[in-house]
């Protein structure tokens, strides 16, 4: 902060005690002190505010880039889910228009799809197919053993419980 040498300081303490005197010269320089100490803290808590405030804006900043990148994939992903719908779409126009153009083939209502390809539709309406019946023995009725009564533990010769 300021360049002050060995020599000044002599010069300024040789001032001081000739100023204040020496009597007064410690309490002086004790309040001095003091004062310095004040001045020290107060710089460093502006510096550690000044430096919460640069990390604050720094973490706004980032919030904005990732705020700005997740928009831009939403906005991605959204027009590739349009794109591929698009496709599926022709793709069905295009089957539903070489199953009409078969002849002998049976129409089809605009929600099925052909009959080759029923394995290929994602329809909900399919039962399951029954499981195998498997027969089981019945419940056998098992007598269960009385429960045993717990182990006792040996006890000391003259302590024997009663």
């Amino acid at each position: 902060m300021f360049d002050v040498g060995f020599s000044e300081i002599m010069v300024i303490a040789v001032v001081a005690l000739i100023v204040i005197g020496p009597e007064r010269l410690p309490k002086a320089a004790r309040t001095l002190g003091h004062l310095f100490g004040r001045l020290q803290r107060y710089v460093n808590d502006v510096k550690s505010d000044i430096n919460r405030e640069i990390e604050l804006d720094e973490l706004r900043k980032l919030q904005q880039q990732v705020k700005t990148a997740a928009t831009d994939f939403e906005s991605s992903m959204n027009s590739a889910v349009k794109s591929v719908e698009t496709g599926v779409r022709s793709v069905e126009s295009e089957l539903n228009a070489a199953a009409e153009s078969t002849p002998g083939a049976p129409a089809a209502s605009p929600g099925t799809p052909p009959a080759d390809m029923a394995p290929l539709a994602l329809t909900a309406a399919e039962p399951a197919p029954p499981e195998p019946a498997v027969e089981r023995a019945p419940p056998r009725a098992e007598t269960a053993p009385p429960p045993a009564e717990p182990a006792r533990q040996a006890s000391l010769p003259g302590f024997e419980r009663g």
